[in-house]
Order: C-alpha cells, then structure tokens, then sequence
C-alpha cells in the first residue's frame, strides 16, 4: 500500500481531536487520506484544527447522546458513509489519595472515559449493523489499566474498563465484521500530564515517570497515531480484541 494511503477512502470520527494525542490522530489519519471529523469541546482549539487538516469540525460533548447522533449524521451526509471511531476524548484528576477523591472527579473520568464509549456504540453500531458494514473502533485507553499506579485508582479503573468493554465488544460483534481495539499510552506530554505527575508538566518532574519506561520517554501523539493508523487500516483486517501497549516496554 503506497504511503499516504493507508486510509483513503475512509471516513473517521476522532473525539477529542483537537489537541494532544487526538490532534496526532486527526494529522495522521488526514496524511493517509481519510475524510476526518474532529469532535472536541473546545470550538477555538477544533477550528483551528479542521482548517489546517483541512478537514470537518464538530462542537462535541462525548458524554451527551445527541452530541453522538450529531456526529453520526455530519459522517454521513458529509462523505455518504463512517469507516472509524476513534474515542480518544479523556478525562483525569490531579493525583490523590483514593480515599480523598471527591464524587465529582469519580463522576468527572467514568462519565468522559466509559459512558462515551456506552454512547458511542450505543448510537454507531446500529449504523453498521443495519447497513451491513464493516467497521473499526480504535479506543485510547491508558497502561494505567494494564499495570496500576497507586493515587490514581478511579481513572485507573476507568481505562481498565475501556479495555474490558472493548475484548467483550470485539468477540460480540466480530461476526458482523466490526472491529474493536485499544491502544495504551503511558505518559506523555500532554495538556493532562501535571494531573498524573501531581506537579507542573516539566522535564524534570516528569523524570519521575519516564524513569520506569525501558525506552527512556514517554509516548508522544505520533507514536499514538502511528498504532492507532495501523489498528484502523485494511492491514489490520484480522486484529480484532488487541489493547496494543505504546508504552517503551512499561507493561512489560
């Protein structure tokens, strides 16, 4: 398959994608050829990003079904069809003793992290299901759900669930040829690193994190976007049920 092309002809959802590992989604997924829809809250930052790649933007709460149907409906009167889901869109609080976080940042990451991916299936799939087509939802969870770090155990626990949902979905909907993967970053530089680290985002406090990685850094969007082109590709036909660890050999 010629560079470039990896995705021609396809059409993508990326949530959050205005920004962080969603904006390396969204470039990626644009330099192969897919019509991208980029869903985030913020309209400013989902302008700016839609006119450089040259590609749609819609105002999106991941956490509002009707914010959903809207998506589905720009993917479809837009190009006449949905190939990929990408939920990036995530939520985390600032690292704290599990017994000292309040309800609502409980509510805050398994409403951005889980209900999204509820809502999301529950509006989408019907789409593929009653149309006979195929389909790839790439889910970006976190190494938080694979191998836990202590102060973070409601986000951890929101991403294992993410994996979870997504093994039970590949097996469920594998016969109609819809695919469900995950991918796993660990740390990287974001606009949610301090929230993990606990400090300002800086090279330096950073090292704390960065120091369990074998690789020595961690995962930046191209590395994320790189795993989720490849998950979402023709190449990818017979991988389904797979949380893929971008990760410099944390989880190992």
């Amino acid at each position: 398959m010629a560079p470039g092309s990896r995705l021609q002809g396809k059409t993508a959802i990326v949530t959050g994608g205005a920004s962080g590992f969603g904006r390396g989604i969204a470039t990626k997924f644009a330099e192969e050829g897919a019509r991208v829809i980029i869903a985030d809250l913020s309209e400013e930052a989902g302008r700016e990003a839609a006119k450089e790649l040259s590609c749609n933007f819609v105002r999106a709460d991941v956490t509002k079904r009707e914010d959903w149907e809207r998506l589905l409906q720009e993917a479809t009167s837009a190009s006449g069809q949905l190939d990929i889901v990408v939920n990036n869109a995530g939520a985390a609080y600032t690292n704290a003793a599990t017994h000292e976080v309040t309800e609502k940042d409980f509510d805050l990451v398994m409403n951005v992290n889980v209900k999204s991916l509820y809502l999301s299936t529950s509006v989408l799939l019907p789409y593929f299901i009653d149309n006979k087509l195929p389909g790839s939802f790439v889910q970006i969870a976190s190494t938080a759900g694979v191998r836990p770090r202590p102060r973070l155990a409601w986000y951890n626990a929101s991403k294992a669930a993410v994996i979870n949902a997504t093994k039970t979905m590949a097996v469920e909907y594998a016969p109609q040829k819809i695919r469900f993967n995950s991918v796993s970053p660990v740390v990287g530089d974001t606009a949610m690193t301090h929230l993990f680290i606990g400090k300002p985002n800086t090279p330096e406090n950073r090292k704390v994190f960065e120091s369990v990685i074998p690789l020595g850094r961690g995962s930046t969007p191209a590395d994320v976007a790189n795993a989720c082109c490849y998950l979402a590709s023709d190449e990818a036909a017979f991988i389904t049920g797979v949380n893929l660890e971008v990760d410099g050999g944390r989880c190992v």
